[in-house]
């Protein structure tokens, strides 16, 4: 048996997880400054303890609509991407879950396009489905830039 971490977080109601290893943090992202002309998932650029991080909405780039008018502040977990920092913009954090390899499940091939290539598979969990997230695909500077 192998078991891997995960951080669960929701995005629209719907839970994801990331591999744990690969978020440095957890931070209210605050503070942030506009880029003109960048994509619509950019929300902006912040300095987080003297780094720069580009903050991208995970609704935006799951296709997902906006936050509704008076909404809990959103939260962010922070990742590195080919040296560059981010802050995934997200609703809330659940919680760490250690999971078992051998219940993982790849994605099923039906999935929309925006979300198939960002979903690595998926936990069955007691109560509801637990979609993990490609952090590396989801950030990558490359899939930002393009239109």
């Amino acid at each position: 048996m192998s078991l891997r971490d995960y951080v669960t977080l929701r995005v629209g109601g719907q839970l994801f997880g990331v591999d744990a290893a690969r978020v440095h943090d957890v931070f209210h992202p605050r503070g942030l400054t506009p880029v003109p002309q960048s994509r619509p998932e950019i929300a902006g650029v912040l300095n987080l303890r003297g780094r720069i991080v580009t903050a991208v909405c995970a609704r935006r780039r799951l296709g997902l609509p906006p936050r509704e008018e008076g909404a809990p502040e959103p939260l962010a977990i922070g990742l590195e991407v080919q040296g560059d920092s981010y802050g995934l913009v997200i609703d809330s954090v659940d919680e760490v879950l250690k999971l078992d390899d051998e219940k993982f499940h790849a994605a099923p091939g039906n999935l929309p396009p925006r979300w198939a290539e960002i979903i690595v598979g998926v936990y069955q969990l007691e109560k509801e489905l637990l979609i993990v997230l490609d952090p590396h695909t989801l950030l990558d500077n490359a899939h930002l830039k393009a239109a």
